[in-house]
């Protein structure tokens, strides 16, 4: 068993997946949230053939298993007011009742972008999460644990242009 915290990050190659199976939706809403970091830019893809990016032998470590828990400490002191809160609350309701959608966020969305919502608070060095903090990673919280309609393929195409929609929609505290 891993001491808590503990974290895990994961990698999904999308292609030559045959063979394999995917995760069901009740295993990946417990991902706080997707990103798809791309391909490196040509410096960085440099300092990868040179050797320099991928040596494992010469990597250190940034951060000690304390240091993470006192982080972790810190982003949950962070404050919500109860607008912001609601905010929360109501873009994930909205995903439920949004007829692009077959299966909207479940609580554990809610939680995930609350949470994401204090982490980025802290990281901009404030004790408090604000809408634009909430709206800058909804995508990236919840996209990966959506699944689109008929409708929702047809006209938008992917779950991240859904939660944008669905931002687009649902009041913005002031």
């Amino acid at each position: 068993m891993l001491p808590a915290p503990f974290m895990t990050l994961a990698t999904q190659n999308p292609v030559e997946t045959y063979g394999t199976y995917h995760l069901p939706e009740a295993q990946m809403d417990r991902f706080i949230m997707k990103l798809s970091v791309g391909y490196p830019d040509p410096a960085d893809e440099k300092t990868i053939l040179d050797g320099r990016g991928s040596n494992a032998a010469n990597l250190t470590s940034v951060l000690e298993l304390a240091d993470i828990t006192e982080l972790q400490k810190q982003a949950e002191a962070i404050k919500s007011s109860d607008l912001v809160t609601q905010y929360i609350i109501d873009l994930v309701n909205a995903t439920r009742k949004s007829d692009l959608l077959v299966l909207g966020a479940s609580p554990r969305g809610s939680i995930a972008l609350y949470k994401s919502a204090k982490a980025l608070a802290l990281v901009n060095s404030r004790d408090y999460i604000t809408p634009d903090d909430v709206r800058e990673l909804a995508a990236d919280v919840l996209s990966h644990r959506l699944i689109l309609s008929p409708k929702g393929k047809s006209t938008l195409g992917s779950q991240a242009a859904v939660v944008r929609e669905i931002m687009g929609k649902v009041a913005i505290p002031q």
